[in-house]
């Protein structure tokens, strides 16, 4: 599904977290000590499979419940994608950090911000971390995540990309959840100029979004 996950952290202090760390975290513990980093936690955009792992289209994924099998970290959620995240994942409440909009998790005396963006579901985040933005499912880079699974709301994403995403500055880079374009990032002043679902008089686009 060309998915994304990052390693966000401080090379100072050799610590990361893991953003949608999913189907290969051996991988992904290996990516982290190859820089000489530690996995510390995760941070989770939203409770789908493909990002969070669980069980997908006859696929059982790994995820954040290996990443947690053989040592306790924090899981750093959205507070109303908890019930989503449990059910998928098999984990349980105590595994888990609910957060809000606004909060801010520090890794090595990085902060990286937390930005509540319903829409694609309802409890989906983006992390803002030093001028750069991973989206998750939220935004893409010519396009934006899907309404049509359960929770999704195309005015609510509207609101969370018109009025939260867009406002950034548009030196912001931003890093989706999937590589479904050739460019892997792209600043926001950019995409403001390619990306249909950023443009104020895009009408067509939210109509299609909406079906």
């Amino acid at each position: 599904m060309a998915n994304f996950a990052y390693l966000v952290g401080s090379r100072s202090a050799k610590q990361c977290l893991a953003v949608d760390p999913a189907w290969d975290v051996p991988a992904i513990r290996a990516a982290a000590e190859a820089d000489g980093m530690e996995v510390v936690g995760a941070l989770v955009s939203h409770y789908h499979p493909d990002h969070c792992g669980g069980h997908l289209w006859g696929h059982d994924i790994q995820g954040v419940a290996e990443l947690v099998a053989d040592k306790p970290l924090p899981i750093y959620v959205q507070q109303d994608e908890m019930a989503g995240i449990m059910q998928v994942t098999g984990l349980s409440r105590g595994d888990f950090k609910p957060c809000v909009s606004g909060d801010k998790v520090t890794v090595g005396g990085v902060d990286i911000t937390l930005i509540h963006t319903p829409g694609h579901t309802p409890g989906s985040q983006c992390f803002l971390c030093q001028g750069n933005l991973i989206s998750g499912d939220t935004l893409f880079i010519t396009g934006c995540g899907r309404v049509d699974l359960p929770g999704g709301n195309a005015d609510q994403l509207y609101d969370s990309l018109t009025n939260k995403i867009a406002k950034l500055p548009d030196e912001t880079v931003v890093y989706p959840g999937h590589h479904y374009d050739p460019a892997t990032h792209a600043t926001l002043a950019k995409m403001k100029t390619t990306n249909p679902y950023l443009q104020a008089n895009s009408v067509a686009a939210w109509r299609q979004l909406r079906g």
